[in-house]
Formats: structure tokens, sequence, C-alpha cells
């Protein structure tokens, strides 16, 4: 029998040499042997019933699996695993279907839970209430910074034999020629001179009312009578001596309450608040809003009040400004063209004031309230409610919702200006029964 069965040699004691765990023992080592190749059959899906059979599929083209085939052919077709890496890189999410794919859920996956969405609308409804919570306490803080600003010094309950109240919002407004507050500098920059206490240096009427608004000017130079009236100081009475002067003397002889008193006496309408502000309060109130524009019709001089303007359209600073109103030796009306031409302006210093830019823009609003209200004076009665009335009363008239007049005029006596009687009685009928205005003065 042949020591050589195929399977391999036998050693000196007659033994088999399989080839296993042991050298050939010969000098040449063994060539490479050839291993029989066992091709595996893919397994095909279970067939269910009621659904056609599947048919086998081929083996991919091209060589064993995972050499020179690409990689979509080499996915098998019912979860087969060849046991060849895919090269799929753990911890990035495979593209959907590929090979290798994490399974949903799994860490960084596709299927990985997600949060729930913003809900944008309660978000939205969230920051509305913070804004509106920081404009409602921001507005209630400076209503009462203002409040504690204002200096409520005139008592009308001190002025006696008052008219009738009427259906209108009645105010008079006082410009005085107060240097309170102001160092020479100012006053020698400003034209003010230097005179001690203060006079009225304009005086009006503006009458708020749902047929239009009114704004009466009152010349200094008007003359009327002096009546009875109580002390502002003394709290004693003065009985009435038919004494005729100048408006502008019965607030040099007893201050506000007279004025109050003389005028309501001379002209039967009743005056529901009182309200003054000085030179200084002026020229800060106009610095403090960047200027007034105004159109200047015609150009004019004054060495006393310091105005030098030309006509046109114009920003006039704080300085500038209590030039144009106090100038009256520029003019032949004199008293008369001065009263317009503070009409004209304060409708426009009330239309710029009154404006959502000014109104809702703390860096604006609180210098104009810091520079206007420590130096503004009014009636114990009035808050801050009727001073915005009366702005938003004089701004309506200067976009046309009221006419500006001044007081009716007939003559005059002894250098006074006399006012037309019948005029000023269906005025003061017309605004007390708030119908809308008819007489016009000059």
């Amino acid at each position: 029998m042949s020591d050589w069965d195929g399977y391999g040699e036998r050693d000196a004691r007659g033994r088999r040499d399989d080839g296993y765990g042991r050298g050939s023992g010969q000098a040449q080592p063994e060539g490479a042997q050839r291993m029989r190749r066992v091709q595996r059959q893919p397994q095909q899906p279970p067939q269910r019933p009621g659904r056609p059979p599947v048919p086998p599929q081929a083996p991919p083209q091209g060589g064993r699996p995972g050499y020179g085939v690409p990689q979509q052919a080499q996915a098998p077709a019912s979860g087969y695993d060849s046991g060849y890496n895919t090269g799929q890189v753990y911890g990035r999410p495979a593209a959907p279907g590929s090979p290798g794919q994490r399974p949903p859920g799994g860490p960084g996956g596709p299927g990985r839970p997600q949060g729930p969405a913003p809900d944008w609308r309660k978000r939205i409804k969230i920051g509305s209430i913070a804004v509106v919570s920081v404009l409602l306490v921001t507005g209630i803080g400076t209503y009462f910074w203002a409040d504690s600003q204002v200096r409520r010094e005139v008592d009308l309950s001190k002025v006696i034999e008052r008219p009738k109240e009427g259906d209108c919002t009645t105010y008079l407004i006082v410009g005085s020629d107060s240097r309170e507050g102001m160092s020479d500098e100012e006053k020698k920059k400003l034209h003010t001179g230097s005179a001690e206490g203060k006079r009225t240096d304009s005086m009006m009427i503006l009458a708020k009312c749902s047929s239009g608004n009114t704004m009466i000017s009152l010349p200094r130079d008007s003359d009327v009578e002096i009546p009875s009236f109580v002390g502002s100081q003394s709290g004693k009475k003065f009985p009435s001596q038919g004494r005729r002067v100048k408006l502008n003397a019965a607030y040099a002889e007893d201050g506000p309450e007279l004025l109050v008193r003389t005028v309501e006496f001379n002209t039967g309408l009743r005056i529901d608040h009182y309200a003054e502000i000085g030179f200084a309060g002026f020229a800060n109130i106009v610095d403090a809003l960047g200027g007034v524009e105004l159109d200047i019709e015609q150009g004019f001089k004054d060495e006393k009040s310091g105005a030098d303007f030309k006509a046109g359209k114009q920003t006039l600073n704080g300085e500038q400004s209590l030039a144009f109103v106090r100038t009256r030796y520029a003019f032949a009306e004199s008293d008369l063209q001065r009263t317009k031409n503070q009409q004209k302006f304060l409708s426009a210093l009330a239309s710029q004031a009154a404006t959502p830019g000014t109104v809702l823009n703390p860096f604006s609003l609180y210098p104009v309230m810091g520079a206007g209200l420590d130096t503004l004076i009014v009636d114990k009665d009035m808050g801050l409610w009727d001073m915005g009335q009366m702005f938003f009363a004089m701004k309506g008239i200067s976009g046309g919702d009221g006419v500006s007049m001044n007081m009716p005029i007939s003559g005059q006596r002894g250098g006074n200006l006399v006012w037309d009687k019948a005029k000023v009685q269906q005025l003061v009928k017309e605004i007390q029964k708030d119908q809308k205005v008819t007489v016009r003065g000059q």
C-alpha cells in the first residue's frame, strides 16, 4: 500500500502527519496550498401565503462581494449579512436606506426624540405683557414726578362774585416778565433788563369747546375797571372805587387772583384755570424742544427786545423766540401786533411739543417738562390732565380747528384800548353756550 493516501505522510513510527501543528520535515518549505472555495447561497426571504414567490437573486457580478463592487450592489436583499465592513463611521447618521444605518431612536439618528415646538403665541403674549408693564410703570412714575414739579400757587377760591359756569373750559394764560432764577448773564443775553418783581407781558383767554377752540388775546393796555376784591395775602376786602386802569395794573397790584377777578368782571366770562410762565421757563422750553419753526411774514428789528428777523420760514431758539413775542415798538399797531405774534408763536410751540416724537420719547419729554414745569405757576385745582388739554387745544388752533383773535376794540381812551362791549358780550355768550364763535377782533 502506498504511503501517500492524499491526506498526509507517515513518520518513522508509522503515524500519519496531517500537516497540522508540525513542520513538513522537508528542507524546503511547502508551497501554498489552495483551499477549496465554498460558495454560500443567499438566503431567500420566507414566502408569505397569498403572495407570489420572490425569484432568487443572482450573485453580484465582478468577483467576490466587497471587491470592486459598488456598495449599493452589495446590499443584501433580505437582511443577509456578508460580514464585510461597509465603511460606516459610527457617530454620524447614515443616509436613509444605506447599510449600517442606525436604528431609529439611536444616538444622533434621525429618529431621535425631539423636544416640543416653541409656543410663539405664548412667547409673544409674555413679551407684550412685559412691555406694557414697563410702559405702565414708566408712565406712572413720570406722572408723579411731573406732578411734584408743578407750582400750584394760585387760589381761585379767593376770587369773589364770580360769573356762572359755562359749557366750555376756559384758561387764562399769562406770560410774565419774571426774571426769577436768571443770572445777570442770562438777563443780558435775553434783553430782559433787571427790574424787580414781575408784571404781565402777555395775557390771553383760551376757550376749549366742542364747537371749536378759541384763543383771545387781551392787550396789556386794555382799559378796564378794577372791581371790589379780597386781597390774596391780607384777606381784606377792598370795595370798588370805579378806578379805570390798564389791564396789566391789576396783576401788579395784587397778583393773579386780582387779575382773574378783573378779567371776569369786565368780560362776564368765568375762568376755570390759570397758567403763568416767566421769561426763563419760556426760553428753556424752546431750547429743550430744539427750537420752534415759524414762518415770519415780514422781517423786523427791535433793539429793546433784541429782535432781528428776516421774512421767511426759520427755526427760532429760546433767545430769538423771547424777542419775537416781546417786540412791540417795531410795529405801527404796537401791542395789537405783538399779541398776534404771541398767539402765532404759542400755537406753533404747542404744535411741536404735543407730538408723538416728544410725548413718547423720554429723551425729549423729560427735558421739555423739566425746563417748563418748575417755572410754570398754575391754580390749585389744575392737574396734569388739564395742562395736557390746554396744550392740545392750542395745537388744534394752529391746525385750523378754531380761531385766534384779539379782543374786539372800539377805540382808545387816554392811550388805553377800549373794548367793543357789544361784540364782547356776544363773544362771551357764544363761548358760555359752546356755540361756534362768529365774532372777530383785530
